[in-house]
């Protein structure tokens, strides 16, 4: 895979030469390539920036400055151009995995107000995919520390990044869709607090039970929705049994959270109506 990252700040990448992604990128796993914008700039001051048509804060990012270099790293066909903003699409363990299957990601890492609205609408008719993507629902000075974070997301999933596959299975946001049980190391004992028994037991069986265990349970206390997306189909009799005891249903072939204060059981009766609201 080839990713490009085009920023006005092109050592705030330097991370990228760290960890797995360093180590992709010297053993020709990801081909990886950090751009500076203001190469494609024309003018003496180097200006990638002007004022906003219709009055208003802050600056704009030209899009002549940036269609020129989408243009020289798009050269020898489409790629796909990844946008990211506050106001885009939220960034998931599952968009990783499909820009895992791309053959050329560009990220364009915006500045100020932002970028022209006119080059992704460009870029979309041209036959490039563009994704506009959110990595939460908070503000950033730029794009690059969002770039940082789904780039690391992305090349991790690459074939050789990992060393043990299986992690990217079981680890929180994986194929198994739960969140990642608690991990423990040495000591046995630290501070009073044991390691749990079944975990020295050797028992494989018993190990992975636990594990799914647990997993289950702290999916279902801190993310619930995810529980909700489950496949009934996917689940053995052990799971259906322990998420019984944690209060959950299954109706219509789908699981359904506990009654809480926070998940209130839906209205029903005169002045309502299924899914809607009071007449």
């Amino acid at each position: 895979m080839r990713i490009d990252i085009v920023s006005i700040f092109p050592e705030y990448l330097a991370a990228l030469d760290l960890s797995l992604v360093g180590k992709a990128r010297v053993a020709g796993l990801l081909d990886l390539r950090v751009h500076d914008l203001r190469d494609w700039t024309t003018d003496r001051h180097r200006t990638v920036d002007d004022t906003p048509f219709g009055g208003g804060a802050g600056m704009v990012m030209r899009p002549d400055v940036w269609g020129q270099a989408i243009d020289e790293l798009t050269s020898t066909g489409p790629a796909h151009l990844v946008v990211p903003t506050p106001s885009g699409t939220t960034f998931t363990q599952r968009t990783a995995e499909a820009l895992a299957t791309e053959d050329q990601l560009v990220f364009a890492c915006g500045r100020y107000e932002g970028i022209d609205a006119r080059v992704a609408e460009h870029y979309r008719a041209a036959g490039h995919r563009v994704s506009e993507l959110s990595i939460g629902d908070y503000v950033l000075n730029g794009g690059e520390v969002a770039s940082l974070v789904m780039v690391e997301a992305v090349a991790r999933l690459l074939p050789g990044v990992i060393g043990n596959p299986e992690s990217l299975v079981e680890e929180s946001h994986g194929a198994a869709g739960l969140l990642e049980y608690p991990v423990y190391t040495k000591p046995p004992v630290w501070q009073d607090i044991e390691v749990p028994d079944v975990l020295l037991s050797g028992h494989h069986a018993k190990i992975r039970r636990w594990r799914r265990d647990r997993a289950l349970e702290k999916t279902a206390a801190r993310r619930p929705d995810l529980i909700e997306t489950l496949e009934v189909s996917t689940l053995d009799k052990h799971d259906r049994a322990f998420l019984t005891g944690l209060g959950w249903t299954i109706a219509d072939g789908a699981l359904r959270r506990p009654v809480t204060v926070e998940n209130p059981a839906p209205e029903t009766g005169p002045g309502t109506v299924p899914g809607g609201v009071a007449e």
